[in-house]
């Protein structure tokens, strides 16, 4: 019987390689259009949530009353998702995984502007240092004016948005609910895609695709699984092995190395992530009046 805990690490490990893989096919699927692949995301999505869903809620499921709220999560995750699927497939995937860590910098700076909470000396240096790996990761893109280093990083600000607003949806929300709304916004955005052009995929590559949807739902559910039955703090080290992940895979199927440039600025968004992550912990554990300088 494992203990809270290792359930814990355990989901937090099956979402890690869930996306991972989910990111390779993203990769892989460079001869089908975004807006295709898109669909599938979202369509398979939808499938396997409604295996999810609570049997009293079957008749009801689409009801909310922050709709509003929904409406917002869904458009950052749909910029966010667009922004990754770009930069999956015309960068190396070791250097998306590294910038795709920084999303917790721009959470920490969206939430003094929209949730009023008050930032330290030490999160900021975090933010500083998570910049200064940023800009080494993607300076041989700007000064070679490859445009598509700045998607990762709009992937980032829509996922840092996201975030917030999940802080804020999670307390009267499912977490399925959210997932679904998210599921559905892709499935319809994808269908307007349809006059730039589908392939018809091959029965090979139809499960390929399918599978987009099927580990990018379950690995959502994992990772909530996760953060369930373990702090935070605890899993979300683990993360960062999708930068293992994705030197192998890159290594092994488009002949990618990663630069030394990009390890050294990918160890810097990690240091910084970790010490937001323990700062924020820090915080919630610390009953006091006294400000804390962190």
């Amino acid at each position: 019987m494992l203990s809270k805990n290792q359930l814990g690490f355990l989901y937090m490990f099956l979402s890690i390689i869930g996306f991972s893989l989910m990111d390779v096919i993203v990769k892989w699927s460079v001869d089908y259009p975004v807006g295709q692949v898109l669909f599938f995301r979202g369509f398979f999505g939808i499938i396997f949530y409604f295996f999810i869903i609570p049997r009293e809620r079957l008749h009801d499921f689409y009801k909310t009353k922050r709709l509003g709220l929904h409406s917002l999560r869904c458009i950052a995750g749909l910029i966010a998702i667009i922004a990754i699927f770009i930069a999956l497939r015309k960068l190396p995937l070791a250097t998306v995984v590294s910038i795709s860590f920084a999303a917790p910098i721009f959470t920490t700076i969206f939430s003094i502007f929209l949730l009023s909470e008050k930032v330290g000396i030490y999160r900021w240096l975090a933010v500083l240092v998570g910049f200064i790996g940023i800009l080494i990761i993607t300076e041989p893109g700007i000064s070679n004016l490859n445009i598509y280093y700045i998607f990762p990083i709009i992937f980032c600000l829509g996922l840092s948005y996201v975030a917030i607003t999940l802080r804020q949806l999670s307390t009267t929300e499912p977490v399925w609910l959210i997932s679904l709304f998210f599921s559905i916004a892709i499935t319809f955005l994808s269908f307007l895609t349809l006059p730039f052009g589908w392939v018809m995929p091959s029965f090979n590559h139809f499960l390929i695709l399918s599978l987009v949807g099927i580990f990018g739902g379950v690995s959502n559910l994992w990772l909530s699984q996760s953060y369930k039955y373990s702090e935070v703090s605890l899993v979300t080290p683990l993360k960062y092995l999708t930068l293992v992940f994705a030197i192998i895979f890159g290594y092994f199927i488009w002949d990618e190395i990663p630069t030394i440039k990009t390890l050294i600025g990918a160890l810097l968004v990690i240091v910084s992530t970790l010490i937001i992550f323990r700062r924020e912990i820090y915080k919630k554990k610390i009953i006091t009046s006294r400000p804390i300088n962190d």
